[in-house]
């Protein structure tokens, strides 16, 4: 029978201001594309729990790229600020290089800093790798903890909801201890006034298939957002008041319902860009819930 302690130890270290984790993706590249060094993820750590709300978590991609884990768990260790850890999973020499800057991050300051693990990021949505590979991996990374003596730490995978509700890929389902998953009403072409209801929908689908599939395993929401600039898809407006609108909505609700972290903290040099932060590092929106 599946033991549920691990996530129960999960809730129970959770601030008591909120019932679960809530926070933002943040990539290791600074709007110029160089890397962020150490002053870098502060600021954003800062600049994140700054924000009307209690924002305490980030959502990082990578362990070793761009030195991510080497400067930012040093940096959320001074914030008081909890990460959800990536390991890229693509190319063999990348994957164990990746799983090494997680074990070196581990071996340098412990686990506080560290909500859970990630390994690879929407690969079987792009179709990069098999299911059975993806799921050894995840399998892989979760014996490296455990023979390091953190066999507490879940490890889990974060795709879309498309790739999740495939039985094609139940085998990763099994492999998790937590089950990720990505949705953007904007790029299924919906209208601002149906995006609530199309991103719990694929929230509900990709539910229902873990829970036919490996009972009592967590969804988290991991990705979700609306973009305030970039191009019309179908009934999808990119905009200002869209994206606050989403936000009230959507990421309120989220914020009740489990574990959420919302694309994105700031990329205003991408197009579409989904980040809360413009260019001077202030808030697009009212993020108050």
């Amino acid at each position: 029978m599946k033991t549920f302690t691990p996530l129960l130890a999960l809730a129970t270290s959770l601030s008591t201001a909120s019932a679960y984790w809530k926070g933002f993706n943040i990539g290791a590249n600074n709007p110029d594309g160089s890397c962020k060094s150490y002053n870098d993820w502060v600021a954003d750590f800062q600049k994140m729990q700054s924000l009307d709300g209690y924002f305490s978590s980030a959502r990082l991609y990578a362990s070793g790229d761009c030195g991510t884990l080497a400067n930012a768990v040093p940096a959320a260790l001074n914030t008081n600020t909890k990460l959800l850890a990536g390991v890229w999973a693509e190319d063999g020499n990348h994957y164990n290089s990746e799983k090494q800057a997680l074990a070196d991050a581990i071996g340098a300051h412990g686990t506080d800093w560290l909500i859970a693990v990630s390994v690879g990021n929407e690969d079987l949505y792009r179709g990069d790798t098999s299911a059975s590979t993806l799921a050894g991996q995840i399998n892989d990374v979760r014996g490296m903890l455990q023979n390091m003596g953190h066999g507490d730490i879940q490890v889990g995978h974060i795709d879309t909801w498309t790739a999740w509700v495939n039985d094609g890929n139940n085998d990763v389902i099994r492999a998790c201890d937590w089950v990720g998953t990505n949705g953007f009403p904007y790029f299924q072409n919906k209208g601002i006034n149906d995006a609530y209801n199309t991103f719990f929908d694929s929230v509900a689908a990709t539910r229902d298939t873990v829970n036919r599939v490996k009972p009592g395993t967590w969804v988290w929401m991991t990705e979700t957002g609306w973009p305030v600039s970039g191009n019309t898809m179908g009934a999808a407006v990119a905009s200002q008041p869209n994206l606050q609108q989403y936000w009230s909505s959507v990421a309120c609700a989220a914020f009740a319902q489990g574990h959420t972290f919302w694309y994105t903290l700031q990329d205003y040099t991408s197009s579409p860009s989904f980040g809360i932060l413009d260019a001077n590092l202030n808030p697009i929106i009212n993020t108050h819930c």
